[in-house]
């Protein structure tokens, strides 16, 4: 990728890139963390203001990209809350979110590459630098990564390297030399000095754990939780036990972690049948799995799994068939009904980058799920298509699309029908903030004082001999 050669044509779905952004969602993206706070603080006065304010300005070591995946929930009181339902370390984003301002050509591609990871890679300490080209490795999502290779062309001023890289290619474009990453091209061996990440299907298959070349995210972002479900929510807990003190807490789904195959029908049955079983270490939509009926919760047991442990939650679905977990019972706020009278859950997507002045939102955009939510069950519903809003499908052979009829935009239109407002997107980007301070906290305690990776510590807080072997195998 040469200087000069991004196109937003090429990096935008064309609904997004016609499209105006919504008033709110634009005075939202502008508003300071100072005036962030006034705000959260005058809603929830048991609040520490300062400390809240520290915590915006806190800057990642670790997991300096991220995008958490929130739902507008709500109890049958009218006691509302953005609900954390994972975090991811290689968000998509980009092509779905409409140009803050009018004359931007790269919109939150240059964001991203201007505030983190330009100082990122020029950032003296943190380890031995060497030298090398500059690379975007990736395994799905073309339309984004391409553009993150051209942005940090023009800002580098430099070719970039754009190099595939998937799970299970018979060939590998990727390997490591004296503790330094080298890409394959052009039939050579070429080392790397930084590169830009987008690997989603199990990261640490391909690449180290620690290595002399920088990497946005590095793998063990993933593996703290990023990635990883089961240690993310335990590095939840950990946090929340902090925050306790300052009046703030993330917001997740009521989780049981560790999970064997053989105990899942209990903690089923525990909250109702109502549940959600996940594969830990999966994304884009799969591995994960919602249980309302007994039709579903065998076809999950039928199915061959790769891995040991497994987490299950709390279902949040309507009000008659929700889990009542140990803060009551949630269920999904939705869109705004259509003529039909049908209400459908969608979720938000919040991206945020690490910065010198501190974490900051970047893109925001919501999906719905296929089906329209259904005021009672009739024991034979295929609860997935209600309450699953990932646009990813998977085809095979490292082919992906997207479903983006069901891809809403932070525009003049589609904005309003989601039912949320500004004070909604303040808790939106509050809570990612601290799942990804949590996960970055969480990162960082994986590493010895000596800079190597705690496999010991790993092992305790996620004994999964599955994912332990992979590990040992990178």
């Amino acid at each position: 990728m040469p200087p000069g050669s991004f196109s937003a044509e090429a990096h935008w779905y064309p609904k997004a890139l016609n499209a105006t952004i919504h008033p709110m969602v634009s005075f939202f993206l502008n508003l300071s963390p100072e005036r962030i706070a006034n705000r959260y603080c005058h809603l929830n006065p048991k609040t520490d203001r300062n400390r809240l304010l520290e915590l915006l300005a806190y800057e990642c070591k670790h997991f300096l990209w991220s995008g958490a995946d929130l739902i507008h929930a709500t109890t049958a009181e009218g006691n509302r809350r953005m609900v954390v339902i994972e975090n991811n370390s290689c968000p998509s984003g980009q092509k779905s979110m409409p140009l803050l301002d009018d004359h931007e050509e790269e919109g939150g591609y240059r964001r991203l590459v201007e505030r983190t990871f330009l100082p990122y890679v020029t950032k003296r300490g943190g380890g031995t630098r060497v030298d090398g080209r500059l690379a975007v490795i990736y395994d799905k999502n073309p339309m984004e990564t391409t553009g993150y290779a051209a942005v940090i062309a023009d800002v580098f001023d430099e070719e970039v390297l754009f190099i595939s890289d998937y799970d299970d290619a018979p060939e590998r474009n990727l390997k490591l030399e004296n503790q330094q990453l080298y890409a394959r091209h052009e039939g050579a061996w070429v080392p790397l000095r930084a590169a830009f990440r987008y690997l989603t299907q199990r990261p640490w298959n391909r690449l180290p754990l620690t290595c002399k070349t920088k990497v946005l995210n590095p793998v063990v972002a993933c593996l703290a939780g990023g990635r990883n479900k089961m240690v993310a929510a335990k590095a939840y807990d950990f946090f929340n036990g902090e925050l306790r003190s300052a009046g703030l807490s993330i917001h997740a789904p009521e989780t049981i972690r560790d999970v064997s195959k053989a105990e899942i029908p209990l903690w089923v049955a525990r909250w109702g049948g109502q549940a959600v079983v996940k594969i830990p270490y999966s994304n884009a939509g799969q591995g994960v799995y919602t249980i309302t009926n007994e039709q579903e919760l065998a076809a999950f047991m039928e199915q061959d799994g790769h891995y040991d442990r497994y987490i299950v939650q709390s279902l949040i679905g309507n009000y008659q068939w929700s889990s009542t977990g140990s803060t009551g019972r949630y269920y999904h706020v939705g869109t705004i009904p259509n003529k039909r009278g049908e209400t459908y859950v969608c979720d938000i997507r919040m991206m945020v980058s690490s910065t010198p002045e501190g974490i900051r939102p970047l893109a925001c955009y919501s999906r719905r799920a296929a089906a329209p939510l259904a005021d009672k069950l009739t024991g034979n519903d295929d609860s997935w298509s209600m309450l699953g809003t990932n646009l990813s499908e998977k085809l095979g052979n490292n082919q992906w699309t997207s479903d983006v009829n069901r891809l809403l935009l932070m525009d003049r239109r589609d904005f309003n029908r989601m039912g949320v407002g500004l004070d909604d997107l303040i808790e939106a980007y509050i809570q990612t903030v601290l799942s990804t301070i949590a996960i970055d906290k969480m990162a960082g305690e994986l590493f010895t004082k000596k800079g190597k990776f705690s496999l010991r510590l790993f092992r305790s807080l996620n004994d999964d001999e599955a994912l332990l072997n992979e590990l040992l195998k990178s």
